[in-house]
C-alpha cells in the first residue's frame, strides 16, 4: 500500500508548521497508523535554522521532542508529493490553491492559526492546543477514511 501524507504549511517553518507536524506524528504513532506520513515546511522558509524556541519548549511539555528539525522550503515536488496539504491560514492557501489538494485549518476546524512568532510562551500554548484539535480532526476525518486505500 502507497503511504499517503500530509503536508503542513506555514510561513517560515519554525513555529506553526513543526508544532503540527510533530502532534500529528505523535497521534499517528500512538495509534499505530502506518499508513500515512507527515511533514511541514514554509512558504518563507528559515532554511539552516531550527524550530523555534517557544514551540520546541510547549511540544516538551506534552512529551514531544523535535530536536532534529530542520525547516524547509515550500516546493511544488512537496505539495506534488502530498495527498493532503494543509496551509494555517486562508490567505497561504489562497497562494497554493492552483497547486492540487490545498486546505486550511480554518476548512477543518472553522479557525485560521495565527502566527506566534516574537509572543510569550502562552501564545505558543494556544497555538499548540489549537493545532492539537486540528490534527485530531485530520484522523477522524481524513486519515482514519483512508485506511484502506
Amino acid at each position: 500500500m502507497k503511504r499517503k501524507k500530509i503536508l503542513f504549511v506555514c510561513t517560515g517553518n519554525t513555529c506553526r508548521s513543526p508544532m503540527a507536524e510533530a502532534l500529528l506524528r505523535d497521534i499517528i504513532k500512538k495509534n499505530k497508523i502506518k499508513w500515512w506520513d507527515v511533514a511541514s515546511c514554509g512558504v518563507y522558509a528559515e532554511v539552516g535554522g531550527t524550530i523555534s524556541p517557544n514551540s520546541k519548549a510547549v511540544l516538551k511539555e506534552v512529551g514531544i521532542t523535535v530536536d532534529k528539525f530542520a525547516p524547509r522550503q515550500l516546493t511544488q515536488k512537496l505539495i506534488a508529493a502530498s495527498t493532503l496539504v494543509v496551509c494555517m491560514t486562508e490567505n497561504q492557501k489562497q497562494m497554493l490553491e492552483d497547486c492540487g489538494n490545498v486546505q486550511c485549518v480554518k476548512d477543518i476546524c472553522g479557525y485560521d492559526i495565527p502566527d506566534p512568532y516574537g509572543c510569550d510562551i502562552q501564545a505558543y500554548r494556544i497555538t499548540r492546543e489549537a493545532l492539537a484539535k486540528a490534527c485530531r480532526l485530520i484522523v477522524d476525518n481524513y486519515i482514519l477514511q483512508y485506511k484502506g486505500e
